[in-house]
């Protein structure tokens, strides 16, 4: 049986690219990787800038690959097979793993991994174009992830400016459902509360589970949002229909004391 990571697991000694993802970034996977620097779906909302120190528009301008990546991937995932640590790696939360240019890289990291007898998952603004390695994913180990924030196109091109619009993400939710894969989309950044419970009612019979946040680096939004009312609308919309969820951390203080939110909720069938 393949081991499962817990938090309190120590890093494997000597890992570079491949590492367990820390403060809340952890809401979203045991295991993460970063294959490239930038991105280029030019999203106004982005914190990544900021926290990498990188200028917007230089990260704004694409995704550039980061220098020996297979070799240093390879070697980390050689480090976790002899650690007996396959769960899943997610790409990516500094970059798209299907950002608008050339994402061999990534296609190659998901061979390596799998290689390695790893599991892993992608999140992504980048639609369709994930199709291109839809044939790499296994339905007991992987799952593909969109992160969605309105169902509009006028909307996501004010706030994504680069990135696939709704209906392509929503094609390639359903596109991975239908091969059998495991798929959950993001709602996080939260933008508009009725985008957000617009975008279950519409895509829950095609997505396995929703992870729902908030807006954190947008004042006007953040500030004035009421966010216990947006969590409770949430969580009954989301019981109604029956559709797995995972409520992140900075909407939990608005959680009933006695409602089951569980972090580790199993992302592959």
């Amino acid at each position: 049986m393949p081991k499962v990571f817990s938090p309190d697991q120590p890093i494997v000694p000597g890992a570079d690219v491949i590492y367990p993802p820390p403060g809340q970034a952890g809401e979203y996977a045991p295991l993460a990787t970063n294959p490239y620097k930038g991105c280029g779906h030019a999203c106004a909302y982005c914190y990544v800038p900021a926290a990498i120190h990188m200028p917007r528009p230089d990260f704004d301008a694409g995704a550039i690959d980061k220098p020996n990546w297979i070799e240093r991937l390879a070697k980390d995932a050689a480090r976790y097979e002899r650690a007996g640590v396959t769960q899943q790696v997610m790409l990516s939360f500094s970059t798209d793993p299907y950002h608008p240019g050339d994402t061999t890289l990534t296609t190659r990291t998901l061979e390596i991994l799998a290689d390695r007898g790893m599991g892993f998952c992608t999140l992504t603004k980048g639609g369709t174009k994930g199709l291109i390695d839809i044939d790499l994913f296994r339905p007991a180990r992987d799952a593909f992830a969109c992160t969605l924030t309105s169902l509009d196109d006028d909307f996501s091109l004010k706030w994504e400016r680069k990135a696939a619009l709704p209906g392509d993400r929503i094609a390639a939710l359903r596109a991975f459902h239908d091969r059998g894969i495991f798929t959950w989309a993001s709602l996080e950044p939260t933008l508009d509360v009725e985008s957000g419970l617009a975008i279950v009612a519409a895509t829950h019979g095609f997505v396995d589970l929703f992870k729902i946040g908030r807006a954190n680096y947008v004042p006007t939004i953040t500030q004035v949002v009421d966010w216990q009312d947006y969590t409770l609308r949430m969580i009954d919309l989301c019981q109604k229909l029956g559709v797995a969820h995972y409520i992140k951390k900075d909407l939990q203080p608005y959680l009933p004391s006695d409602y089951p939110n569980q972090l580790r909720v199993r992302q592959h069938h």
